[in-house]
């Protein structure tokens, strides 16, 4: 068996070359215009997270929240952040048969807390970001950045535009701004077809139906132009899995593959 394959769900002659594996790694209450101008009212997000189990490595897309937000099994939670123990990425890895010392590529959409915040759980990673995102976080611009998620030792590979991980066209890092001004999607493709890793380009399903934007963003005209790009790829028949969307992610399937 090879080092890195998924030990709980082993592959037969008919698995797909490349699997993902999706994860919920907490929640977070925001306010609904944290994602949709002028919505009013409140929604309780999921921390999205996934694995993509390649023939040549074990890949994740985003590692979810960091230490300072988890609380222990069995304990109320408290604030915004609903986040255990046994949800954090390790934790998830742990119960599919993966070590988190395994895991040979971290490719973050950006360096957001919950996005980054279980890096520190993948020793062994290389990180795949674009430039122009690690410049951001360090800039002092932005104070949503902690450097205490992502700069932790791990390698960096700064990348810039798109990305082919290991060159043979499934799993490309796709630049898609405006969230932040390196935020990044991944497109995966697999033997049913393609998929696209949102990040917080588009949050929500309705931020693509309606191309609406969020409150708050870095750059709005590259946010828009984000997704058009998501748009024009699910017209081509991509599925776009949307990152905080609790409706969507109710029937995304945990911890197997997709």
């Amino acid at each position: 068996m090879p080092a890195h394959e998924v030990r709980g769900f082993p592959r037969t002659d008919a698995d797909a070359a490349v699997r993902v594996f999706a994860f919920t790694c907490g929640h977070i209450r925001l306010p609904t215009s944290f994602f949709l101008r002028g919505e009013e009212g409140e929604i309780t997000i999921p921390v999205t997270c996934y694995l993509i189990d390649h023939p040549r490595a074990l890949v994740l897309f985003d590692t979810g929240l960091g230490g300072m937000h988890q609380r222990p099994q069995g304990t109320l939670p408290t604030g915004r952040y609903d986040f255990t123990d046994d949800e954090t990425i390790a934790s998830r890895l742990q119960a599919i048969g993966v070590a988190p010392e395994e895991i040979q590529w971290i490719i973050n959409s950006h360096l957001h807390h919950d996005h980054a915040g279980g890096n520190i759980h993948l020793p062994n990673a290389t990180v795949v970001l674009q430039d122009a995102e690690w410049d951001y976080a360090y800039s002092g611009i932005d104070r949503s950045y902690s450097s205490a998620d992502f700069d932790i030792g791990h390698k960096i590979l700064k990348v810039r535009g798109e990305y082919d991980l290991f060159g043979d066209g499934t799993i490309v890092a796709l630049p898609t701004p405006g969230h932040t001004p390196g935020h990044q999607s991944l497109r995966v493709r697999t033997s049913s077809g393609e998929m696209l890793l949102a990040g917080d380009c588009c949050g929500l399903r309705r931020s693509l139906d309606e191309l609406r934007l969020p409150d708050k963003c870095h750059n709005a005209d590259l946010y828009i132009d984000s997704l058009k790009k998501l748009r024009s790829l699910r017209i081509q028949g991509t599925r776009i899995f949307f990152s905080h969307d609790p409706e969507f992610w109710a029937g995304v399937p945990q911890s197997s593959p997709l």
